[in-house]
């Protein structure tokens, strides 16, 4: 089971060019649904404008292996290992659920097109991971459905609470929950590959409605404000100061006003403890 290609024994039912036309058409879905989404949130246009903005209040300029350093900051930290959630909870949810989805889509793509029928022996890597890729992104998923997503661990909401956005998570869930239990089940034309194609389809088919596009804009805007950074915009936010230097408070006169020549820390403030049911 675990060393078997579920699709290449459903090959004796549903011809593969079928099934290899399938994962084209989804591919198409993706792409079109994350246009669109970017279309009409206006996404890309922002980040232009924002980048083209931000260059009139640069101090200095960026060279390009600086820039090439921050693209591998990016890749490493943002993209690779999500290093922007500080909730070690969170990070390790969407880690097992993004590269258990990586590593279940590219399989299942490799397996379809490269070894489609039992004629083309699969190695035996592919089917366990592609085994390991559902498993990880179903643990991710339901750990982050039941326990860790805003309105469920903050806001004291039930689990079951639906609404639009949850379309994809859901969806992706289903996808790896019922291919699990179709080739449990010994894989072939059964209910549990019906719903397998049923939940992946609407998984692709709905990007539009999810935040999948966010995954291409996201590490673009870290990139954008590091540079920004670098190059001493900020965004024309104020530096960062030490509220009990002596400069600092004659610059600021109101600080030791209201504050006082050695001014409290403050604290963590609301990271202090994690939020609950408030």
């Amino acid at each position: 089971m675990f060393t078997s290609n579920p699709f290449a024994a459903l090959s004796a039912s549903i011809p593969t060019a079928y099934m290899q036309g399938y994962i084209v058409v989804m591919f198409l879905l993706v792409m079109g649904g994350t246009i669109l989404d970017m279309l009409h949130k206006k996404s890309a246009q922002y980040f232009f404008a924002n980048a083209k903005k931000a260059q009139k209040s640069a101090k200095r300029s960026v060279g390009g292996g600086e820039k090439v350093a921050i693209a591998t900051s990016v890749l490493v930290k943002e993209v690779l290992t999500s290093g922007e959630f500080d909730n070690p909870r969170r990070r390790l949810s969407h880690l097992l659920t993004m590269w258990g989805t990586i590593i279940f889509i590219m399989t299942t793509a490799i397996m379809i097109f490269c070894y489609p029928t039992p004629a083309t022996p699969t190695p035996t890597l592919l089917p366990q991971l592609w085994h390991i890729g559902a498993l990880m992104l179903a643990v991710g998923g339901y750990w982050f459905w039941f326990a860790i997503r805003v309105d469920v661990a903050a806001e004291g909401l039930s689990w079951f609470r639906l609404e639009r956005a949850d379309l994809f998570i859901l969806s992706l869930l289903a996808t790896s929950t019922f291919a699990l239990a179709w080739s449990f089940t010994g894989g072939g034309l059964t209910v549990f590959f019906a719903l397998f194609i049923l939940s992946s389809t609407v998984l692709f088919g709905g990007v539009y409605w999810s935040k999948f596009a966010h995954m291409f804009f996201k590490p673009a805007a870290a990139y954008q404000k590091k540079v920004i950074m670098a190059d001493g915009g900020r965004e024309n936010l104020p530096p960062d100061y030490d509220l009990t230097d002596p400069e600092v408070q004659r610059k600021f006169p109101d600080i030791p006003t209201y504050m006082g020549k050695n001014p409290p820390n403050m604290g963590l403030c609301i990271k202090a403890e994690r939020a609950n049911h408030y």
